[in-house]
């Protein structure tokens, strides 16, 4: 568990936090029937005797979800004989902005005061139940609770305050890299769970899918069960236009045991929801599907704080499958590695297009992203000032041309962070330039591309670092090429990267590093023909049939 703060620490925190009205707390209003889904799904229910159970709304807003749990909560209460003035234990939620909890006060005393309690009274009860507070800073003592429900805010956690950013990694161990601080509030409702507990939180997916989530996952994996999954990417959850791609997650403090996976489009509206929630509370049928949705029961969930994949039911099936049968694409027997290109730092000072701006052997051919567009390399010309030698950087007073070039723009290189670090070596790119690299055969793909996009390089030119590369002593690159070109590389990445807007994905190193592929000695000469042809021709189609039958697939699930 991570390390608390004492009561004190807390309180002097506390008071040199003082929230900035003017801030960006990433506010982001749910609209009503996600927030009734998320209550039918963890089981938040008028029949239920709600006054018995505790739940906490760790950032209210203006009243999003706390309006809908009080409107149940009161429901409930009527239904099972509970005076109103009972309730207090029943709820307590927190919002960091005095503003916002005035005006969810408001709203909770206007659904008190209709259901008859006077108001008096129901405004004791707002304040009881409301604090203006960070929940994440929040002494919870030894309180235990039966439901986390909520919508956490959307903030990059170096976008706040040092003071606060450290108060919150002291707080949350899970909170680690460039993390958004809804990892913290992810990790400090699932410690406030009792046995049986339920979290339902909807928030960006990239924890799941992203390494600064590895520790979140891995506690998760420990410690709770994973209920439910919603993809919700492309469906209008919130009030205003988000550039996150969302999903609903419902855990569980209990021990793991099969899951629930839904995936959704634009389609997807308030009575596909209920039919989700009411497939979900039955648990009759292991399928459900309907315009806009498609869900399915998994028997386990993924273990260990690997990457989570996401996508339809058939997807993920196909996945564990493949998972279950064939190496890795990184794999020391094969030789086969994965990686990615040169960063400088500057590239307004290391990338140039003059062949004489420094001595001949200290520049290197650099191919770009632009420059394999077509399937074959068509490079610009960009040469990359190379400071390196295979022993290290070089002694500059061995080459005069490139320490007057250096030193002319000294000052700019000196602020860079890498220079900072290592003043000595100021001149460094943030990378270090392996001399081999550039002659070796390897296959180099684009970080951002609608597909997969691998192009051959015959060992002509060094990648830039929006460009990933794969090498290897044993595989034909032009038959791995063609493994690579094929919509199963399309599967794996689209299921594993996050998503980005206009239908892009990542094909970065942490993702072709999941890529399964066909044992090399299983690839007869018959489909090496096949796979190396459809390479040169970037004939995709052919490509996935023949990737198809080497994998033992019959039909490959639609990648959206």
């Amino acid at each position: 568990m991570a390390k608390q703060l004492t009561l004190l620490e807390q309180q002097m925190d506390l008071a040199e936090l003082t929230p900035d009205p003017g801030g960006d707390y990433g506010e982001v209003f749910t609209r009503r029937w996600i927030v009734e889904l998320i209550l039918d799904l963890v089981g938040y229910v008028e029949d239920r005797d709600l006054a018995l159970l505790t739940l906490v709304e760790p950032s209210c807003g203006t009243g999003a979800f706390l309006v809908p749990i009080v409107e149940r909560l009161i429901a409930s209460a009527q239904l099972h004989g509970h005076d109103f003035h009972s309730l207090a234990p029943a709820l307590r939620a927190f919002d960091l902005l005095d503003a916002n909890a005035a005006r969810a006060r408001k709203a909770v005393v206007i659904c008190l005061t209709d259901a008859g309690m006077p108001h008096e009274s129901a405004e004791t009860m707002a304040e009881r139940w409301i604090s203006t507070e960070d929940f994440l800073l929040h002494d919870h003592g030894d309180a235990e609770v039966d439901f986390v429900i909520g919508n956490p805010p959307y903030v990059r956690l170096e976008s706040v305050p040092r003071r606060v950013m450290d108060a919150y990694r002291r707080q949350c161990q899970t909170m680690r890299g460039r993390a958004d601080i809804y990892v913290g509030f992810i990790e400090r409702g699932l410690e406030l769970l009792r046995p049986g507990g339920t979290l339902g939180f909807i928030c960006a997916d990239r924890w799941m899918h992203n390494q600064y989530g590895s520790q979140l996952r891995g506690l998760i994996s420990r410690s709770f069960a994973v209920d439910t999954v919603i993809a919700m990417h492309d469906v209008n959850a919130f009030e205003d236009d988000v550039s996150a791609y969302p999903a609903v997650i419902v855990l569980r403090n209990e021990k793991q045991n099969g899951a629930r996976v839904v995936d959704t489009t634009a389609r997807f509206d308030r009575a596909g929801a209920a039919k989700v929630a009411y497939w979900a509370k039955t648990s009759a049928r292991r399928r459900v599907a309907g315009a806009g949705f498609d869900g399915s029961c998994l028997d386990s969930w993924f273990s260990g704080d690997d990457l989570w994949p996401s996508g339809s039911p058939a997807q993920l099936a196909m996945i564990r499958d493949l998972e279950s049968r064939f190496p890795l694409l990184e794999d020391p027997s094969t030789g086969t590695r994965v990686g990615i290109g040169v960063a400088t730092g500057c590239d307004d000072v290391y990338i140039t297009d003059d062949p004489n701006l420094v001595e001949e052997e200290r520049l290197l051919p650099l191919l770009q992203a632009l420059d394999i567009t077509r399937g074959v390399p068509r490079w610009s010309g960009s040469l990359l000032v190379n400071p390196w030698n295979g022993s290290g950087l070089v002694d500059l007073h061995d080459f005069p041309r490139l320490r007057q070039f250096l030193t002319e723009h000294q000052e700019r290189l000196r602020a860079r962070h890498v220079a900072q670090r290592r003043p000595t070596q100021w001149y460094r790119t943030i990378d270090r330039v392996d001399p081999h690299l550039q002659t070796r055969p390897k296959l180099v793909m684009p970080d951002l591309k609608a597909a997969s996009h691998p192009v051959l390089d015959e060992g002509n030119y060094y990648p830039h670092h929006n460009l990933y590369y794969v090498v290897s002593d044993e595989w034909d690159l032009e038959v791995l090429g063609g493994l690579l070109l094929s919509d199963i590389t399309n599967l794996f990445v689209g299921s594993y990267c996050v998503k980005m807007r206009g239908g892009c994905y990542r094909f970065q190193a942490q993702y072709l590093r999941r890529l399964r592929v066909p044992y090399h000695s299983a690839v007869g000469a018959k489909e090496t023909k096949a796979l190396a042809r459809a390479f040169r021709t970037r004939d995709v189609e052919a490509a996935t049939a023949t990737a198809s039958r080497l994998y033992g697939l019959e039909d490959l699930p639609h990648i959206a």
